[in-house]
């Protein structure tokens, strides 16, 4: 402990907000994690512990309870065997009982003193008599904008209520949800005297009746009410949010080593980097796949960024794969036109064959090495536009980026580069590349189809995604409203219709896609992925343009 909560611990009266990382539906470790901070609080002769909502069970699993009801019995045991290590200190564990509601139990004394419905919070009164404070245990998950939210909701609370209130989060990711923590003290002025650490374990100690404490994290930003290029307010907390789902997912799910494919370009690049963060360089591994459609500015690229990582790199064409497959395949078409006509005037099978290959590349390495799984590296920008190759670039064990749209990507790859411990690992020429998958040859160019040829613009596109999400807007609100893109740039009403037409088209139908993609942590406020967001696949029909005008 350092100098300024020693000072604390002097008044005495001070309380533990355990701020633990549990793992879903493990009763025994998360009752051992318990158990490990009870011991801390214990040697520092704290009057009371707290600790997150369902830290037992450690989320709340519905589904998996109503299939395998034992374990809330088991919960009644464990809950038991934790009430026996507490001796000098009181406690309070938010648990989901017998019946699936929610219970506070108060434990004391090596017994269990007291178990009290729940409510929105509980009072000390429940514990001992003099200075009255509130508790509040929860499991906020990690959004953009939402800690500012919480923060302001618990500070509107302490001000109605005229007491002090300590609200106790977990940290960790947990599927494609993420906790940022930040457990904090906050006196009934509504002011926050103490804040734990965001996406770190901590036992936060706080007197709530001389209200000390401690700052360990900065003050929440609010998020702005419209959509702005300008994403620095939020770039630390998607960096760390990344970066945890990662960690967690990996450790809670006995895995170690990641592989993925190295493109040369922004997506492939910030995805690199997360992984060596959260697993370490030793445990990433990338290779480079080529095909004769891939640039040499590319493949340098790809070898530089390796190298400023420090992670084990290889080259591997994908020019052989690709012209057996494709070779093997025109013979099969060519059979199956004898009963079949309307063949594509425009085939996509070149395009897929390129993506396949590299995916069974990944896929090989990863079954050929010990706790390694491949890691996909789409965007919610092409995850919106069904702009990603299914058992391609979509496959893998985990998708780093899935909820980051691309232009808040060109923002985090800059944001890493100057914040990182080892700086500018991201070479400029990635970041100033126009995001492309060299899959392709633009016939009205004649060089390689840059993605937003095909598609549209990614500033117009990701406030297009920003607009239905945060302020759920219509085709026809979209049509009237003044984008960013159209402050810098002319484009006719025709353009712009042609791009929301495409838009919602390419949405509708890529639906399906969503239930392919691998577990992603969850970034964005209102996110389109599947953990998120339902929407029957055989709603492709919806007329989103309405009645036309």
């Amino acid at each position: 402990m350092d100098f300024e909560v020693n000072e604390i611990l002097k008044d005495g009266g001070c309380v533990g907000l355990a701020q633990i990382n549990p793992i879903a539906g493990n009763l025994e470790y998360n009752s051992n994690k318990i158990i490990d901070f009870i011991k801390q609080a214990e040697d520092l002769n704290l009057d009371m512990i707290l600790f997150p909502k369902n830290a037992l069970l450690g989320f709340d699993m519905p589904d998996f309870i109503n299939r395998f009801p034992f374990i809330l019995e088991e919960t009644q045991k464990w809950l038991e065997k934790i009430a026996n290590k507490v001796q000098k200190t009181s406690m309070l564990l938010s648990y989901l009982g017998t019946d699936k509601k929610y219970y506070y139990a108060i434990l004391r004394y090596g017994r269990i003193d007291k178990i009290l419905d729940e409510q929105e919070y509980i009072t000390s009164k429940h514990f001992h008599d003099g200075v009255e404070f509130y508790i509040k245990p929860v499991a906020n998950i990690s959004r953009a904008g939402t800690e500012f939210v919480n923060e302001e909701n618990l500070k509107e609370l302490a001000i109605n209520t005229k007491r002090v209130i300590l609200e106790i989060n977990q940290v960790g990711a947990i599927d494609g949800w993420s906790f940022a923590g930040q457990s904090k003290a906050c006196d009934e002025n509504g002011n926050v005297f103490a804040r734990a650490m965001d996406f770190e374990e901590q036992l936060l100690v706080v007197n709530p009746f001389t209200k000390r404490g401690k700052k360990y994290s900065t003050e929440p930003i609010k998020a702005p009410n419209k959509f702005t290029l300008d994403y620095e307010w939020d770039l630390e907390r998607i960096y760390k949010s990344a970066v945890q789902g990662i960690k967690d997912y990996f450790a809670k799910c006995g895995l170690k080593r990641a592989v993925l494919g190295l493109s040369g370009g922004l997506d492939s690049t910030i995805c690199a980097v997360l992984l060596v963060d959260a697993l370490g360089k030793e445990n990433v591994y990338g290779v480079s796949m080529p095909s004769k459609l891939t640039s040499n500015e590319s493949k340098s690229d790809a070898q530089k960024l390796a190298e400023n990582l420090g992670i084990g790199f290889t080259e591997a064409s994908i020019k052989p794969m690709f012209e057996t497959t494709d070779k093997c395949l025109q013979e099969l078409f060519n059979n199956v036109e004898k009963s079949w006509d309307c063949r594509y005037k425009q085939s996509f099978t070149p395009d897929n064959i390129q993506a396949r290959s590299r995916a069974i590349y990944l896929w090989g390495i990863a079954n050929e090495f010990e706790s390694c799984i491949p890691i996909a590296t789409s965007d919610k920008s092409e995850l919106y536009m069904g702009y990603a190759t299914i058992n391609g670039d979509m496959s893998g064990g985990y998708a780093p980026i899935a909820d980051i749209t691309k232009t808040k990507l060109f923002a985090l790859a800059r944001w890493m580069n100057a914040n990182r411990e080892i700086k500018n690992v991201i070479p400029e020429s990635i970041i100033q590349k126009r995001p492309g998958a060299e899959l392709a040859i633009d016939p009205n160019t004649g060089k390689t189809l840059c993605a937003e040829d095909a598609l549209m613009p990614y500033e117009f596109m990701d406030e297009v995604i920003w607009r239905i999400e945060n302020w759920h807007e219509s085709y026809n609100e979209l049509m009237d409203a003044k984008f960013i893109y159209e402050e810098k740039n002319e484009i006719s009403t025709e353009q712009k219709q042609a791009w929301l037409d495409k838009f919602f088209r390419r949405m509708s139908f890529s639906l399906y896609k969503g239930f392919i993609l691998p577990p992603a942590t969850i970034i964005d406020t209102n996110s389109v992925l599947k953990a998120d967001y339902s929407q029957p696949i055989t709603s492709g029909g919806v007329n989103y343009r309405g009645v036309k005008k």
